[in-house]
């Protein structure tokens, strides 16, 4: 069936210090640094993004660090978890890095009968290490001290809290293809079977939950995947036919997007698998260059003064 959604393309989320940032997930959580560029909007703050080696669709957690941002705070209306896929047996290794690293994380425990251990980073965003029902095949970014046995493979589901389930439910399955497979109270999973990676939401009902503050340590917008632009544009129709307003396509330079918020208040991007992230640089290379679009390069010397010095 063509014009489909295949799981979690990208998730995108704000942060603070542009250097503490980088070293929690690269060095803490042994992420690939995948991409320094800057915010389309304000080129004057980076945009990051970390993943496996190439940057696969379903690996990338791309922030904005801006670093007086003010703290924000998880709500209704907003992603709220980000999970990730770690092997059997790997969470007691997780454990005792986060608390040599200072990572404050909770004991673990079972969330649709999978293991799950829930931690935050340095500026409160909410993440958990998933050990999932199946094994997850994807090969890995590894580093010297976090080997194939025990790294993230990516993404394993992202949880979205809002004050009513059913719209949001309708966008999901109407309209991106997943289908409810399991609820444990207010909490519900949903999957698509398009993919066997990166493919669950977790849908939080919270009727009298306080409305997020999209600010630092928060998610600002989920990306589902998308095969290539022309489908992406089909999947649009849809979307209008629906009756929800989207954005024209968008360039990203590493893939086109739209934009939508769905009836919960979440925003939503549609993103494709073309060009990837070796458009322009090559794989060995990938996350060591400073990477402006094409707007901003006659502005690079300015740029690169305002922006904060990175060690990498």
């Amino acid at each position: 069936m063509e014009n489909r959604i295949y799981g979690i393309h990208h998730i995108t989320a704000i942060a603070g210090a542009a250097q503490r940032n980088y070293d929690f997930y690269s060095k803490q959580l042994g992420l690939r640094f995948v991409k320094k560029t800057v915010n389309f909007d304000d080129p004057g703050t980076y945009h990051f993004y970390f993943g496996d080696e190439h940057g696969t669709p379903g690996t990338i957690l791309t922030f904005f660090p801006w670093t007086h941002v003010r703290q924000g705070y998880t709500g209704v209306g907003m992603a709220t978890e980000i999970g990730y896929a770690v092997p059997d047996g790997s969470l007691s290794f997780w454990q005792e890095r986060f608390k040599a690293g200072g990572v404050e994380n909770v004991e673990v425990r079972e969330v649709f009968g999978e293991k799950t251990l829930t931690f935050q980073d340095p500026d409160g965003l909410v993440l958990s290490l998933v050990v999932p029902a199946a094994p997850d095949s994807r090969q890995p970014w590894v580093t010297p001290d976090i080997g194939s046995d025990v790294a993230n493979r990516g993404f394993h589901h992202v949880t979205l809290t809002v004050r009513e389930l059913d719209p949001t439910a309708k966008v999901l399955t109407d309209l991106l293809g997943y289908r409810l497979i399991s609820q444990e109270g207010n909490l519900y999973k949903f999957g698509t079977d398009t993919i066997d990676t990166a493919n669950y939401v977790h849908v939080k009902e919270d009727a009298e939950g306080k409305v997020g503050l999209n600010a630092g340590g928060t998610n600002h917008h989920v990306a589902f995947r998308v095969r290539n632009d022309e489908e992406l544009m089909k999947i649009r129709e849809k979307i209008v036919q629906y009756g929800l307003h989207i954005t024209p396509k968008i360039d990203r330079n590493y893939f086109f997007s739209l934009y939508f918020r769905e009836p919960g208040g979440v925003l939503f991007e549609l993103a494709t698998d073309n060009p990837g992230f070796t458009v322009d640089e090559p794989l060995a290379e990938l996350g060591t260059h400073l990477k402006l679009p094409e707007q901003y390069e006659s502005d690079r010397a300015q740029i690169e003064k305002k922006l904060p010095q990175l060690v990498q």
